[in-house]
């Protein structure tokens, strides 16, 4: 599945967030700038949204997530630090990573107003998380070695696949990758309990849960990185829900223009 934005329609706008750094983590700028932040939007993830047909919006989090999404046809929530544990009841962890709340509280208000909206929503490894959790759900805070669920295989590129998911028969997941994949994995927390609305639709082989979606919205979220692959099927299917989804607003437009 490859869908180029047909000619008569615009490309899709397709919001992708960003995470914050220091200048001072960055390199190679100006001394006074090496305590202010800065948001960094990684390429990967702006390249497979082009490449599958879409313009890629990067959202700053100076900006209202309502007013932000009223603009978009769809969003993809990135990876990154991890969830603040307190948004499930949860407590830090030795292992947690630097967490940043008003990342949280920005990314679940652009997922809300999508929700709201109905535009379609890719979740990817972080977003993954956030999306369960916005949804009531829990996480597992650390997937440990000593158990033998490490799933954070860091040293490898990311073309390297060394995780084999088995994927839920008759999910969005498997229509778009079919029933059985391998991926590369980067993680260190999973979904436990899944929130409202939410399924499972992919495992690892040892149980622990890859993928989520929303049967009664456009939402499904992985936790591996696809934008790692380059014209990976989970942007086309974005772009193409998209799509669909503006083909179907213009002609209920016009049939409401032909009917009055």
């Amino acid at each position: 599945m490859n869908l180029r934005t047909p000619p008569s329609l615009p490309q899709p706008l397709i919001g992708v967030t960003g995470q914050y750094r220091y200048g001072h983590e960055v390199g190679r700028l100006p001394a006074f700038v090496g305590q202010e932040p800065i948001e960094v939007f990684l390429s990967p993830y702006i390249r497979s949204v082009a490449g599958a047909g879409g313009t890629p919006v990067l959202l700053t989090r100076e900006a209202d997530p309502v007013a932000v999404v009223d603009r978009l046809d769809a969003l993809v929530l990135a990876g990154g630090e991890d969830v603040d544990p307190g948004r499930y009841g949860g407590i830090p962890t030795e292992f947690a990573t630097v967490m940043d709340p008003g990342r949280d509280a920005f990314e679940i208000g652009l997922f809300e107003a999508a929700l709201v909206k109905g535009i379609p929503v890719l979740g990817i490894c972080r977003g993954c998380q956030l999306i369960n959790v916005a949804r009531g759900g829990t996480l597992v805070p650390h997937l440990s070695a000593s158990d033998g669920q490490s799933h954070s295989f860091y040293g490898y590129p990311g073309n390297h696949r060394p995780q084999m998911v088995n994927v839920t028969e008759d999910s969005e997941l498997s229509r778009v990758l079919g029933a059985r994949i391998s991926v590369n994995s980067y993680h260190h927390q999973a979904v436990l309990t899944p929130g409202e609305g939410v399924v499972v639709s992919a495992r690892a082989l040892d149980g622990v849960v890859e993928g989520i979606e929303m049967p009664d919205a456009d939402v499904v979220a992985v936790q591996w990185h696809p934008e790692m692959f380059g014209g990976d099927p989970l942007f086309d299917w974005l772009v193409e829900r998209a799509v669909d989804r503006t083909r179907g607003t213009d002609l209920s437009e016009h049939s409401l223009h032909a009917a009055g």
